[in-house]
């Protein structure tokens, strides 16, 4: 089976959850509802990658966002690609009113509720991802 290294983030801010609607130019997962991912390059600690992506997905730079918790990785088989599962890096990041700049990864941002995540058509397994951080 072959294997993709991935960050997925969650920022907090107060008892909101920002969750992010991936847009029509991604390669995957298109037009549904995520945390803050990306692919881990080569040998990349996971941490500072999940921070990269943080910037260059939502402009929020390093100093506004505090580390609350990292998760075990997870795998997730992927229903996109035969054969293929994802090894998910998980972070649960906190800040204060910070101001969102979408980069084209993503089309929408929302602030909601843990319990509201339900209420939204995810990327397989963001449920499970973010219950191993809460």
């Amino acid at each position: 089976m072959h294997s993709t290294k991935i960050v997925t983030s969650f920022i907090r801010d107060n008892d909101k959850l920002l969750i992010l609607k991936r847009s029509d130019k991604v390669k995957s997962m298109k037009g549904l509802w995520a945390g803050i991912s990306g692919i881990i390059e080569e040998n990349e600690e996971p941490l500072k990658r999940a921070k990269i992506e943080i910037f260059e997905e939502v402009g929020i730079i390093e100093d506004k966002i505090k580390l609350v918790k990292a998760a075990e990785e997870m795998r997730v088989n992927s229903p996109q690609y035969e054969n293929h599962e994802w090894e998910i890096f998980p972070f649960l990041f906190e800040t204060k009113n910070p101001t969102i700049k979408l980069n084209w990864e993503n089309s929408e941002f929302k602030w909601i509720n843990v319990k509201e995540l339900g209420d939204y058509e995810t990327v397989p397994s963001l449920g499970k991802v973010l219950f191993n951080l809460l």
